[in-house]
């Protein structure tokens, strides 16, 4: 690979030796010394602070001595109505992304806190707020609410599920596997399973863990639970009450890779998700599941936590492979892809979280009878997240296939009190609408991409009729808008500009305007991120009717 692909500021920290995580560390660490000065106390370019410090929101954010972040995602905006941030302003006497002046309370929006099943929700520092009556807890006139999530299996056998429905129990495959069996064995049998990636890509894990295979050690394995698609909440479950299974399934996949260092990648939204799986890993490491010589087998396998710093595009693998490294959490260009060279250049196998805790599952039961799940050609389990605004929201496993209806009316029962369903949005921010004619869809890739959604992470979010089809369209631009990286100039120009032109009437020059953008978002961006924008725009028109959105 060329030297003119690789960052600047990894070749130089490469070169003379220096850490450019640490930088990263000591910022997520709350150090208040100036970020380009805590470069050159580590032998680095002052960018190589400066970089980061500028580029994810909870260091860009002002922090007084008590910090809040309130979430304006999807969710929890139909939840209220979209009145959740300006209640919570108005309540604590401070402007989001502002501190008050005596320095006191400070005030970020972020865009999901993993609570769409009973927003809006906030975190008060590391504590959560969640409810309607979100701006009375957190002036202290209520209590605090964390509503647990509901959990249900409606599926012929609960995969993802069964540890948190105590089918199954954890690590009762690893030991035996490492002990007994070849890394092919495991592979073998996600490949009989069709295993696809949950994350919102689709891709076939085996063919990932395959190519990565082609390529020299060491190898690396991250489990990607930086889970932003606001709408969707299963990674935060996991993480939270089924830590070993994930960590399990991280393990298989590492031993199938013949990787010895595996990373577990979890967003800064989601505080007590780290605790759990940090205190997981420690009994796992007692427990002689990792560190050397696993199970007498003479292998080693290593496995650490990294946080995120508010960032919706680094949970694109490339971009958290940067944040990793202490970079901005920008997309890399590709080829090369991150199992030839990801992690410090190394063979890097990225996988989301539920993606991870499916392989227990599949290696104890075979490959085989995963793929009897779901449809012929989308075969498998997902478990779809319900939003607050249904009578029963939570996390639901079922077939792929499954009728969308099903799950809006049947397991969800409908919208609570009596609200009118006017569209629900699946597979996250940029996946799409369907209107309440449109439920008979399977849920799949294939049927949801013919109506201009996706299945993506399986989050459904229901809109009632307190939000207008200008509304929606606004947050999905404003949303866009935000959380572009900037890497590419057809997403960050194009982003805001669409932002700005949906202020506009449909006149003859803005909808050729409109058209340009969604025209050079979807040709010219570097991800999906940008890619995904003109289809979820679209999506959102045709359901609302709304003019001047080819």
């Amino acid at each position: 690979m060329s030297d003119l692909r690789v960052d600047a500021l990894r070749r130089y920290a490469d070169r003379f030796g220096h850490d450019l995580g640490a930088v990263r560390a000591r910022l997520l660490a709350g150090d208040k010394t100036p970020a380009g000065q805590i470069a050159t106390d580590n032998g680095l370019p002052a960018a190589a602070g400066s970089g980061p410090a500028t580029f994810y929101a909870d260091f860009t954010a002002p922090h007084g001595r008590r910090h809040i972040r309130v979430c304006g995602a999807a969710a929890c905006t139909a939840a209220s109505g979209g009145t959740q941030v300006a209640d919570v302003e108005a309540a604590l006497h401070v402007s989001v992304d502002k501190c008050r002046d005596d320095g006191e309370v400070s005030l970020q929006e972020v865009r999901c806190l993993g609570y769409c099943y009973a927003g809006p929700a906030a975190l008060d520092g590391d504590k959560p707020c969640a409810g309607q009556d979100i701006a009375a807890q957190l002036t202290g006139t209520r209590q605090p609410q964390d509503p647990p999530i509901t959990v249900q299996a409606d599926c012929p056998e609960p995969v993802v599920t069964a540890g948190l429905l105590s089918t199954e129990s954890s690590w009762a495959v690893w030991p035996e596997v490492i002990s007994r069996s070849e890394p092919t064995d495991v592979l073998a049998e996600v490949a009989a399973a069709r295993l696809r990636g949950r994350g919102g890509a689709g891709f076939p894990a085996a063919r990932k863990w395959t190519a990565a295979r082609t390529y020299p050690q060491p190898r690396v394995v991250v489990a990607n639970g930086d889970e932003g698609d606001p709408g969707s909440y299963v990674d935060r479950l996991l993480m939270e009450r089924d830590p070993d299974r994930v960590l399990e399934g991280l393990a298989l996949a590492s031993f199938a890779v013949e990787a010895e260092q595996a990373i577990v990648f979890i967003r800064g939204e989601y505080p007590r998700a780290r605790e759990r799986v940090e205190a997981a890993i420690r009994k796992a490491y007692d427990d002689g599941h990792f560190g050397p010589n696993v199970h007498g087998s003479g292998r080693t396998l290593d496995v650490r936590v990294e946080s995120g710093a508010g960032s919706y595009v680094s949970g694109e693998e490339t971009a958290l492979l940067n944040a990793i490294e202490g970079l901005r959490g920008v997309v890399r260009p590709r080829p090369p892809y991150p199992v030839e060279h990801g992690l410090d250049g190394r063979p890097t196998v990225v996988n989301n979280v539920e993606t991870l805790a499916t392989v227990p599952w599949i290696v104890r039961h075979g490959g085989a009878a995963y793929a009897r799940f779901g449809t012929a050609d989308e075969n498998g389990t997902v478990v779809a997240c319900l939003s607050e605004r249904f009578a029963r929201p939570g996390a639901y496993e079922v077939e792929i296939g499954t009728p969308v209806r099903h799950l809006v009316e049947d397991l969800g029962g409908g919208l609570r009190d009596r609200a009118i369903l006017r569209s629900v949005q699946v597979g996250g921010p940029l996946g799409g609408f369907l209107s309440p004619g449109d439920l008979d869809l399977p849920l799949s890739e294939a049927a949801l991409s013919s109506r201009g959604a996706a299945l993506g992470h399986a989050g459904i979010v229901a809109f009632d009729d307190r939000l207008t089809g200008a509304d929606v369209l606004r947050h999905i631009w404003r949303f866009a808008a935000t959380e572009s990286c900037g890497e590419c100039s057809p997403c960050r120009v194009g982003t805001s500009r669409g932002l700005r032109l949906a202020e506009l009437d449909a006149t003859t020059d803005v909808v050729r305007a409109r058209t340009d953008v969604l025209r050079t978002l979807a040709a010219g961006s570097l991800c999906a991120f940008g890619r995904r924008v003109p289809a979820a725009i679209r999506s959102v028109a045709e359901v609302y009717g709304l003019e001047g959105w080819t």
